[in-house]
């Protein structure tokens, strides 16, 4: 048995893949504790894993301005403290990092602490952390065909994204019934990420009335901003009346992704690693302001591989055609499948937790002969 300690807080893309590696680990017989943030959005997703032991670290988003800047190091001070005082009680062997704020104290406490450090990279455009960070780890899982600068190639494997093993394939019907779904009507889902996009939100609030009269009903993951909203039932050009669902968090997100003919979603790793695992075609509308542009070029992989259609978010007000044009041509919704299919690349899991348990035993024969060498 290995003792190992994942960061991955901070975000819905960070903290869900932390949570399928944590829950792989201890299925096969290691001690796995999990690093959080503070932020309500772990706190919320945690409570459906009551299996796992969790920590809320202190941290913050790096920022260059006086205040913000100040809180950043201050946060980030604690979190190292923190992590320090974590690593020596739980006697961990190895940790891992999947990037974003909450990694930052960690990795400084790896390297206080003598600590093998790994560090995940989900997106096509790495992080700031993993960017900073990238000479400490012994070894970086990385995008396929991405390569980090100044990291060498036998520290890198491209292993992909972690899923949770609730991520089943189901037929729409039982998941639509699941979700309160008609399960004979066409669905659009809306996705922001795991806290919304008031810009798709307004899109879609928008367009309703269009895809009503179409039969297409819909269902948006909201995030917290439009909580309470209830657009009630829409009609369709005959007059039968169809539902429209707006929920601000749900923990179904299985059943979401099965229940979908077509998806508008945002391109973060995360919810493209959960549509390539489900096979549920989209249309991704990266966030232009994220970090490096990355979820730019997220969707852009996925739609040269065939796997998925993008329209940046500059052209919302065609998006709608889109959406019609697709979900209605079974031909192009089946091509969209097999692609994601061939992208599918098995149990990224299963391939993640056996390179720690190499990278743990070669540790640990690295400390022995450390410990010989001495002694003689």
């Amino acid at each position: 048995m290995n003792r190992f300690l994942i960061a991955c807080g901070g975000t819905g893309g960070h903290l869900a893949p932390g949570i399928a590696l944590g829950e792989a680990l201890v299925a096969a017989g290691h001690h796995c504790e999990l690093v959080i943030s503070e932020k309500p959005v772990d706190q919320r997703l945690i409570q459906k894993y009551p299996q796992l032991t969790f920590h809320s670290s202190p941290g913050a988003p790096f920022s260059l301005g006086p205040v913000k800047g100040s809180r950043f190091l201050w946060k980030q001070a604690r979190g190292w403290l923190f992590s320090r005082r974590l690593i020596k009680k739980t006697k961990a062997e190895i940790v891992v990092g999947f990037g974003g704020f909450g990694c930052v104290g960690i990795a400084l406490a790896s390297l206080t602490e003598r600590v093998p450090l790994v560090l995940h990279e989900a997106n096509r455009v790495p992080g700031r952390m993993i960017r900073f960070f990238h000479h400490l780890p012994k070894r970086v899982y990385l995008p396929t065909g991405v390569r980090l600068k100044r990291v060498d190639l036998e520290r890198v494997r491209s292993y992909g994204f972690p899923v949770r093993k609730e991520f089943q394939r189901m037929s729409q019907a039982k998941a639509r019934k699941k979700l309160g779904l008609d399960p004979n009507r066409k669905t659009l889902v809306i996705l922001g990420g795991s806290q919304g996009a008031q810009a798709l939100n307004e899109w879609i609030i928008d367009k309703l009335d269009v895809f009503g009269l179409e039969g297409i009903q819909v269902f948006c993951l909201s995030g917290m901003a439009k909580a309470g909203f209830d657009p009630g039932l829409m009609a369709t050009r005959d007059g039968q009346e169809i539902v429209a669902k707006f929920v601000p968090f749900s923990d179904q997100m299985p059943e979401i992704l099965n229940a979908a003919d077509l998806v508008v979603s945002r391109a973060g790793a995360g919810t493209i690693a959960e549509l390539v695992h489900c096979q549920t075609p989209s249309i991704l509308v990266p966030y232009p302001y994220a970090a490096d542009n990355h979820q730019l070029a997220n969707a852009r992989y996925v739609e040269q591989q065939g796997g998925a259609i993008l329209v940046e978010q500059d052209f919302l007000q065609d998006l709608h055609k889109e959406v019609l044009d697709t979900i209605f041509n079974d031909g192009l919704v089946r091509k969209l499948k097999n692609n994601l299919d061939r992208m599918h690349r098995g149990n990224t899991t299963e391939l993640i937790v056996r390179d720690l348990e190499r990278l743990a035993a070669e540790e640990l024969r690295n400390r022995r002969m450390q410990r010989l060498e001495q002694n003689l």
